[in-house]
């Protein structure tokens, strides 16, 4: 004898529409609308008849209230926007037969409706047209369209573009010119000094610096570019083509002393060498932008946090109610199987839906109220929490959390979160309390923010102001958490004042 655990086909699917993120689930939606004639969209005003008592009612209004936090309603009916209408034909008196033509859901003058018609008029000031149909351009095909401007020999071309295939996304020349120089056909009778040459016209396109060989070439192109009269423009030229290992390292007192410079002229210098870019190629963006739709949105009323799901990214669907009676009772043809089994299907999507949307807003109340410290004050505010503790709270598992927070973004006045961002661990306080460690990471940031740059704090200094609040914390952990945020060093945060 042994136990065994069976997940039906709809249980799967409502796991599955769980665990996607709001584009995603944006798509299945339209997918299923395609595949499923019984399914559709409710717009606004649809006035669906739903007065059949044997209707299977999986109804869920969607009326746009919100959520009070404060935990004395617990019904979710106002923030869940999926709707089926009443498919009460099942039961109903409807046609012994299905009619040879069904209605069809698009009028005959609609379909030869124009894209052209779609388009704003040609004085429509706020029309681009780049912006709405361009791709991302990459910095090779950036480069390839400055390098058709150029009036160049056929092998200088092919040597041109030789070398911008082998520039990076940050802008570097990766292979060296003698590789480069050693992969073309001996026949062609290549020099080096010809790609040399072929590099230093590349090395003029835009953006500045790109095709340099190292990053002292490669501010030094940028430096070049500026205009001859710029401010201390030959001692920054002489600065990054001789010490940039110096100024890597903030060796202050080393550059005073062999640039003979004073402190003032010095840190003016430095000042326009950080003005240019390190990664040229940065600048050009080849992917395509993300975009973020929030799951559920949240706002103040009074003194009250209210918690909604975000009504214009849940589609309302419903079962069309004429097609769903179409479908007879004892019919065993093929036809009347395959409607009766689309019919079927719809339900439960429309339930998995419903059930998504439940637990989403579950889960992100119990978040709201657990984290309202944070909406009031900041990071510094946020209090430790864990999977179980919201498991715990909604009689859920941790599982079925972890899926609900994954890819599911929360709007607040302080900007738009991930789920899991509310998520941390805790560390134990001096008065036996616990600070999260996203407080703890606020902390940090914000005592580096108002250092002595001339004096940076250390991990282990960092680590004692800490403790001085209450918060135990090593000095391992401070440098854990640092890195985490990007910050550098106190070594390399140094500064010339």
């Amino acid at each position: 004898m042994g136990q065994q655990l069976t997940m039906t086909p709809q249980l799967q699917q409502a796991i599955r529409l769980l665990q996607l993120s709001t584009l995603d689930l944006q798509q299945e939606i339209q997918e299923a609308l395609d595949s499923n004639p019984m399914l559709e969209r409710q717009e606004e005003g649809d006035d669906f008849d739903t007065s059949d008592p044997m209707a299977d009612n999986a109804e869920l209004k969607g009326n746009g209230e919100a959520q009070d936090t404060s935990f004395q309603d617990t019904g979710f009916e106002a923030s869940v926007s999926v709707n089926e209408g009443a498919e009460g034909g099942e039961e109903g008196d409807w046609s012994d037969r299905i009619p040879n033509e069904l209605p069809v859901d698009t009028a005959w003058e609609d379909v030869y409706q124009t894209s052209a018609s779609n388009l704003p008029s040609s004085d429509d000031d706020d029309w681009d047209f780049t912006t709405r149909t361009s791709a991302g351009e990459s910095l090779q095909s950036h480069l390839l369209w400055q390098l058709n401007l150029v009036p160049m020999s056929d092998n200088d071309r092919l040597i041109a573009v030789t070398l911008i295939d082998s520039i990076n996304d940050q802008g570097y020349l990766e292979a060296t010119l003698e590789e480069i120089c050693d992969g073309f056909d001996p026949e062609l009778d290549i020099e080096l000094d010809e790609i040399e040459a072929v590099l230093h016209r590349i090395q003029q396109f835009e953006p500045a610096g790109v095709a340099a060989r190292s990053l002292s070439e490669c501010l030094a192109l940028q430096l070049r570019q500026l205009p001859p009269k710029t401010p201390w423009l030959n001692e920054a030229l002489r600065l990054v083509s001789d010490y940039i290992d110096l100024l890597g390292s903030r060796d202050y007192s080393q550059l005073l002393r062999r640039m003979k410079l004073k402190e003032d002229d010095l840190r003016q210098i430095i000042e326009l060498v950080q003005s240019l870019n390190p990664r040229p190629g940065s600048q050009i963006e080849a992917s395509e932008p993300e975009y973020v739709v929030p799951d559920v949105i949240v706002r103040k009323d009074s003194d009250r946090w209210l918690v909604e799901l975000n009504q214009e990214a849940m589609p309302r669907l419903r079962v069309n109610p004429q097609y769903a009676g179409f479908v007879r009772r004892a019919d065993t043809s093929a036809d009347n199987t395959f409607m009766r089994n689309q019919l079927q299907e719809a339900r439960w999507f429309i339930k998995s839906l419903q059930s998504r949307n439940e637990t989403l807003m579950k889960v992100a109340t119990q978040i709201v109220e657990h984290q309202r410290g944070f909406l009031d004050y900041g990071d510094e505010a946020m209090k430790p929490l864990v999977l179980h503790d919201i498991a715990e709270a909604v009689g859920m598992h941790e599982s079925t959390i972890s899926r609900v927070t994954t890819q599911k973004f929360m709007h607040t006045p302080r900007g738009i979160y991930e789920l899991k961002y509310f998520f941390s661990s805790h560390v134990s306080t001096s008065e036996g309390g616990e600070c999260s460690s996203t407080a703890i990471r606020a902390i940090i940031k914000k005592l580096v923010a108002a250092e002595n740059q001339k004096k940076p704090l250390s991990d282990s200094k960092i680590a004692g102001l800490l403790e001085a609040q209450g918060i135990q914390v090593a000095r391992r952990t401070v440098a854990k958490y640092r890195e985490s945020l990007g910050i550098a060093p106190s070594s390399e945060r140094k500064r010339l004042m």
